[in-house]
């Protein structure tokens, strides 16, 4: 049963939820940009454990060719770090001239082009690990040991974590770093998942509500259990017989204001929902948990941010995916994402306490008009206006700020106003 909460507040919960299962139902949606039928978009192919092995076969079988003819062997794969080999289309913006009336609503299916985020473009840039190069030899050498070691774990049918592989070798590898980053770059070369590899990431995130659901190995997990909430899973991939009746899911910021929800009894305020965080910049296993929830359960996804650059460079990574892992956005983007709040417009509006606003230092100014060129972030007009305003203003708010009109001001009063009213961007 639903909270006692106004009928608005869950009429307009229904309302979302209703008008996303109305786009699955649109038929024969076509494009005519050319850049939805783009051939050279990096879409990585979730493959058996047998083709991905072959893979691995054909990377070691081209080095061993390049010895037998006496060339030095390389390793070359898409670079990660560069925003050349990226690409942003908003494909949306044509969607609305021909399906304006259906687009008044919020959410985006899964399978319109548009819904992936940053993606990387095929044959742009290109990072290359030479045998023969003192400056690469060590990478190079990292991912051939990093090949074996996921040849292994292919072979057992077996997964270990990349914390594992670096312990397997402390000395050779140095530090964790080298690790997670050779694994990731061996994901994007192979254009597979990284669970494709059967090398998984400890999980940082934490999830409570109205959630239950299977972990790969049969454990039953009910996210109502724990008052200070779940680990997310370690292996998002293999969860299964997920059930719930919340009605929409609150990605939270930082665990604090997490735990402070938790605190307020938000769950059973709000209830039913799902609460999720990252703790700060998320990794890839919330990233993909919040995806999960997405998809299963087609739900609205609404975020809790800071109002200041870092917690929008946190929504968008949520929503449109980041530069490093763009070649697996199609498994990590949430494109349905809505900002709740703390929206820079709230300062004022809220009249905020001058004395509990924090002034923006000159790296937040210019971490926030590097937001304004990102051509993800320009397609976003409410976000604009925001980043505008949070500028204009000077001062940039946490989350904690709310505390200050009154102690239990965002679970009693904040939150469920907002989504009353629909106040989301």
């Amino acid at each position: 049963m639903a909270a006692n909460l106004n009928s608005e507040f869950w009429r307009r919960i229904n309302d979302l939820k209703i008008q996303l299962q109305s786009l699955y139902r649109i038929e024969g949606f076509q494009l005519n940009d050319e850049e939805s039928h783009a051939k050279n978009i990096v879409k990585p192919k979730i493959l058996s454990r047998d083709e991905v092995i072959t893979k691995l076969e054909d990377v070691i079988l081209t080095i061993v060719q390049d010895l037998s003819q006496e060339k030095p062997p390389s390793i070359k794969y898409n670079s990660r770090n560069s925003w050349k080999n990226t690409r942003f289309a908003d494909n949306l913006l044509e969607f609305r001239k021909v399906y304006s009336v259906v687009l008044s609503c919020c959410f985006l299916p899964y399978r319109f082009n548009s819904a992936v985020g940053i993606e990387m473009i095929d044959n742009i840039n290109k990072t290359e690990h030479r045998f023969d190069s003192m400056a690469s030899v060590g990478k190079f050498a990292a991912t051939l040991q990093i090949i074996a070691f996921c040849y292994r774990l292919l072979q057992q049918d077996t997964y270990a974590t990349k914390r594992d592989i670096y312990y397997s070798d402390v000395p050779f590898f140095g530090n964790q770093g080298v690790v997670d980053s050779v694994v990731d770059n061996l994901a994007c070369m192979l254009k597979v998942p990284r669970y494709c590899l059967h090398v998984l990431a400890a999980s940082k995130g934490c999830i409570a509500g109205d959630l239950r659901y299977k972990e790969h190995d049969g454990t039953h997990v009910d996210c109502m259990d724990k008052i200070s909430g779940t680990m997310v899973s370690s292996h998002v991939q293999g969860i299964y017989d997920m059930h719930s009746d919340a009605k929409f899911v609150l990605v939270v910021e930082k665990e604090a204001s997490f735990q402070r929800l938790m605190d307020d009894n938000v769950l059973q305020k709000l209830n039913p929902c799902i609460v999720i965080t990252g703790k700060g910049f998320p990794d890839v296993n919330t990233r993909m948990m919040v995806r999960c929830l997405w998809s299963t359960l087609q739900i609205p996804i609404l975020a809790l941010v800071d109002a200041d650059p870092h917690g929008i460079e946190i929504l968008s990574v949520y929503k449109f995916g980041s530069k490093a892992l763009s070649f697996d956005a199609h498994s990590l983007t949430v494109p349905v994402i809505k900002w709740l709040g703390v929206l820079p417009s709230d300062i004022n509006r809220l009249s905020i306490p001058r004395d509990k606003l924090i002034p923006l230092t000159d790296g937040d100014k210019c971490k926030a008009r590097q937001l304004l060129e990102r051509p993800y972030i320009k397609s976003q007009d409410a976000w604009l206006q925001e980043i505008d305003s949070m500028l204009s203003l000077g001062y940039k708010a946490e989350i904690q700020a709310l505390s200050s009109i009154s102690f239990d001001f965002l679970t009693v009063t904040y939150l469920p106003v907002k989504i009353k009213h629909g106040r989301w961007i």
